[in-house]
């Protein structure tokens, strides 16, 4: 009983600070105390539940460095002149009507390819809300289509974290989960297509990037070699290189071009990568300005409280006298059903895609006892779920990182047809199941 009152409590806290429009940053710090008390109530000293804290931050302690890294590049992108040559270049092929749709593909390529959704927020994100920008294409729209794009990859790439988890918790092989992951997600994806190709034409962009290589001449010098950071991504990650290292060899190609060819200072560039671009025009800043480490900031304070829960649910079990209930309602709306119940749920109270698909796998092992079927049941559930819940990690960064509102992860539209999809499939074919049954 004790624990129900406190997640809801807990909830009942994110749901007040999000509709009064209060930073989840409050919601969160009163959620870690809400669970710290817990901990004392349940006969843990306070020594030990700081400890448990402590763990939890320790476990993402890299990803705090990809969030530094990340910060830095979305600044050094624009000021190196990387992303302004990269839209000079491209205006001139893509339509603004199909700009959506293209920003989709785009983003569903490069997080294949790096296995991140970050990188590719921080990355060809950044490049496709710049485009948008300058051609005029609303950012709610082509936020919605990033966000569907980056966790495309995150799903299924073989070198995702997230993929790799799930085959750790479920003992699994990866490319039969990749086989799996295509085949439930294929309509899915072709839906989320034809979605984007709609939206484009409804409410393509007005085509201004015709006259914007002239406006971005003012300020940068064009030339063909600026792309290099960004094709050194693409390079290293197609090598398997570190996504830390792939992203620091890439932050220093840029600065390198900063140097060289924008003819920034060492204080200009530091400045730069601290506290984001800064353009010189007016509309050009509306544009262009953002990015650096300051940036990322409020999403490192949310990884950090967040982090902070998972050792504290472990050595607690705050969370595990719920399996009983778990187990009725999979009864009810299929192993699948209760899954992406649980999956929802966790979600909202982990914060972070992680320690959500650890404790749903924690929860719902006994519902599905065939580990493939388990391990496609967590990528089509809690990896997409995840991303949806706008104080998570996994929904926070990458908004915060391509600037884009909030409320594009309502057009995020991958991200709810893939669990959609799945559910109806399930549950209809037990629905048969039950008919042949029980025939009439």
């Amino acid at each position: 009983m004790l624990e129900i009152i406190v997640i809801f409590a807990f909830t009942g806290i994110l749901m007040g600070c999000i509709a009064l429009d209060v930073s989840i940053v409050y919601a969160l710090a009163a959620g870690y105390l809400i669970f710290f008390f817990y901990g004392l109530k349940k006969g843990h000293s306070a020594g030990e539940m700081v400890s448990m804290s402590v763990s939890g931050i320790k476990a993402v302690k890299n990803v705090l460095v990809v969030f530094l890294l990340i910060g830095m590049i979305t600044a050094l992108w624009r000021a190196a002149g990387t992303i302004p040559v990269i839209i000079c270049y491209s205006s001139r092929l893509i339509r603004p009507s199909a700009f959506i749709f293209i920003a989709f593909l785009l983003n569903c390529l490069v997080s294949v390819l790096t296995g991140t959704s970050f990188g590719t927020a921080a990355t060809m994100g950044v490049i496709c809300m710049s485009m948008a920008s300058a051609m005029g294409v609303a950012p709610l729209y082509v936020g919605g289509a990033v966000i569907s794009g980056i966790f495309f990859g995150d799903r299924c790439s073989p070198v995702s974290s997230s993929a790799l988890l799930v085959c750790e918790l479920t003992k699994t092989d990866i490319y039969g989960n990749i086989k799996a992951m295509v085949k439930t997600a294929l309509v899915p994806f072709l839906l989320t297509c034809a979605l984007y190709l709609v939206l484009g034409i409804f409410s393509g962009g007005n085509g201004a990037a015709a006259g914007v290589e002239e406006m971005f001449s003012e300020e940068f010098k064009i030339h063909w070699i600026l792309i290099l950071p960004a094709a050194l991504i693409l390079v290293l990650s197609v090598f398997r290189v570190n996504v830390k290292k792939t992203m620091a060899a890439s932050v220093l190609a840029a600065a390198v071009c900063c140097c060289v060819f924008q003819n920034l200072s060492a204080g200009e560039l530091v400045r730069t990568m601290v506290f984001g671009y800064q353009a010189k025009g007016e509309v050009l800043a509306s544009m262009m300005n953002g990015g650096g480490i300051l940036s990322m900031v409020r999403v490192m304070v949310v990884v950090g409280l967040s982090s902070s829960y998972a050792g504290i649910f472990e050595r607690t079990g705050l969370l595990t006298s719920m399996k009983r209930y778990i187990a009725a309602i999979g009864q009810k709306i299929t192993s699948f059903g209760g899954i992406l119940f649980v999956s929802a749920v966790t979600s909202m109270i982990a914060c972070n895609q992680t320690l959500a698909t650890m404790l749903t796998y924690q929860l719902c092992r006994d519902l599905e006892p065939d580990s493939e079927r388990m391990a496609i049941h967590l990528e089509n559930s809690v990896i997409v779920m995840a991303p949806l819940v706008p104080w998570s990690i996994a929904g926070a960064v990458p908004v915060a990182a391509i600037g884009a509102p909030a409320a594009s992860l309502v057009l995020a539209a991958y991200l709810y047809l893939v669990p959609a999809w799945n559910f109806l499939t399930e549950f209809g074919k037990r629905q048969k199941t039950v008919g042949k049954r029980h025939p009439a």
